[in-house]
């Protein structure tokens, strides 16, 4: 049995390290790596081996088998890198069954005549090795195949075992831990790690609920509107090249604003849970550990508290919108936790209402506006995840009567392609300014007894336009942000300040508070001079 294993056995653990080397950003060759990391590997392919051999009761099968799934995930980690600037890791493989349930977010990055052409060849090759090559159990009879498989099943423990048990310690760092790694080793360093619960003890919560001081009265609170806008960033400086009226209400926001500024968010392109997730929390990426590129899984078990339930236990009805469906990145199971009364997913909107290939950001401002004006006594609370401007891009064409003029920038010769997906962001994103000023109208006060608002704007990361950002150069990573308050409108702009995702939403709920106890104070100055007005 094993004499029959030794060319496949040997061929295929050089397959994969040949296969490996096709990763970008390419790992140390295999020569210069720590021992413990050969072993991983090896122990990996051995077991790998032993279990698709038990399945498919053939070799060379199962060699072939095991190879190409190796290249799905080195063009899986690919195309990651190339567009989100990170290469695979362990928690990726879920993504898999997304990429399923959600093809339009996932496949057209890959190629969909290459998903095509893949599959079909992967159908040939399974019924060509059925078909031409001999089961081992036919061949040489169940017991003698069984015993082979428990013995590379023994040899691949052994191996593994030391290997793992000598494993360096990753940095959480996917590039560097990819390069110092390689591919298998990185894959059992971090989803061993993911194995662990997130762990808070010690850790200080910034939205705790404290007992120390008094919540204002409710009559002296805010409406609040938190909008996680899609791959929103203030794109001018970067273009070389301003688009007419291309973010009006923009520019007069940051001019009335308490706070703007470039905002650090912990995503590239996509992964658009972990900006999320850092804003609601208050609680910056690292504090996740391996958590940190998806949190949500963590959160949809673990309650913590957040931005939401902290307007909660000050007596705001709380509502989360987001116009895609709720059991994507388990938020169906995580917004309750945060402390959401309530949960607007796809559901509450009509296919009427998208523009290009999601939900409009116009038809989030009618959510909001009947929110607003449902007659709830309730200061309300609003968290906004818009979907308008997600990618692909390239799915989409430019719609000329709405696509900024962008003549400038055809001037430097770029290729048409990334100049179409230009268009269409910009077109989507002047779409995400006319929502920004319409949520502005709605939080500002009518009468001097309507309830004043806070409006806090970010872009939760840029877009994904790697053909553009291979001609001009890619923007920082930064996206942008904006606190601004009816009550108070500034008479010049205040100055830009980089903050973290994190930070922003502490900023938003001390601005809150303050302006809580403005409200109460002119209250009470105004009732007192009114009552001495009518004893006089």
């Amino acid at each position: 049995m094993i004499q029959t294993l030794w060319a496949p056995l040997a061929l295929g653990l050089l397959l994969t390290l040949g296969v490996e080397a096709l990763l970008r950003p390419a790992p140390l060759p295999f020569w210069r790596r720590r021992p413990a990391t050969l072993a991983v590997h090896l122990g990996s392919w051995l077991l790998l081996f032993a279990l698709f051999l038990l399945v498919l009761q053939r070799p060379w099968f199962a060699l072939v088998f095991i190879v190409s799934l190796q290249l799905v995930v080195v063009q899986s980690s690919n195309t990651k890198s190339r567009t989100l600037e990170e290469p695979f890791i362990c928690q990726d493989f879920e993504y898999f069954l997304d990429a399923i349930l959600h093809p339009r977010l996932y496949v057209p990055f890959f190629g969909i005549g290459l998903a095509i052409a893949a599959s079909s060849a992967g159908a040939l090759a399974i019924a060509g090795f059925l078909w031409f090559e001999p089961s081992l159990i036919g061949h040489l009879g169940a017991k003698p195949f069984l015993l082979g498989v428990l013995a590379l099943l023994g040899a691949a423990s052994v191996v593994l075992g030391m290997g793992l048990k000598r494993l360096p310690a990753c940095r959480l760092d996917p590039k560097h831990d990819l390069e110092r790694m390689g591919l298998f080793s990185a894959l059992w360093a971090y989803g061993r790690l993911a194995l662990r619960p997130l762990d808070t003890s010690g850790l200080s919560l910034p939205f705790q609920t404290s007992s120390d001081t008094p919540p204002p009265h409710k009559e002296h609170l805010p409406n609040v509107v938190a909008v996680q806008s899609e791959s929103f960033f203030d794109p001018r400086d970067w273009l070389r090249y301003r688009p007419p009226d291309l973010l009006d209400a923009w520019d007069t926001l940051r001019h009335e604003a308490l706070a703007q500024g470039p905002l650090a968010v912990p995503a590239w392109g996509a992964n658009t849970v972990r900006t999320e997730c850092a804003f609601l929390t208050g609680l910056p990426p690292e504090t996740f550990g391996i958590h940190r590129f998806n949190p949500y899984r963590q959160l949809a078990r673990k309650r913590l508290p957040s931005l939401a339930s902290r307007l909660k236990a000050l007596g705001y009805r709380t509502v989360c919108i987001h116009p895609y469906p709720a059991s994507f990145y388990l938020r169906d199971r995580v917004m309750p936790s945060l402390g959401f009364d309530e949960f607007l997913d796809i559901t509450s909107f009509t296919t009427g209402q998208r523009d290009g290939q999601y939900i409009a950001d116009a038809a989030i401002l009618d959510k909001v506006g009947t929110l607003l004006d449902d007659g709830d006594n309730r200061p309300l609370f609003v968290f906004a995840i818009t979907m308008e401007n997600h990618g692909p891009l390239h799915l989409e064409r430019p719609v000329p009567k709405d696509a900024p003029r962008l003549d400038g920038l055809a001037a430097e010769s770029l290729p048409l392609q990334g100049l179409d997906d230009l268009r269409v962001y910009l077109r989507h994103l002047r779409n995400a300014d006319r929502l920004l000023g319409g949520l502005k109208r709605l939080l500002t006060p009518t009468t001097a007894q309507s309830r004043h608002g806070l409006l806090c704007w970010y872009g939760d990361h840029v877009p994904i336009m790697e053909p553009l950002y291979r001609s001009m150069g890619a923007p920082s990573g930064d996206t942008h942000y904006v606190l601004w308050s009816s009550r108070h409108h500034r008479q010049e702009p205040s100055r830009a300040e980089r903050i973290q995702v994190a930070t922003l939403s502490q900023r938003l709920l001390s601005l809150l508070l303050a302006e809580a106890e403005t409200a109460s104070r002119d209250r009470t100055y105004w009732a007192r001079k009114a009552q001495s007005n009518q004893e006089q």
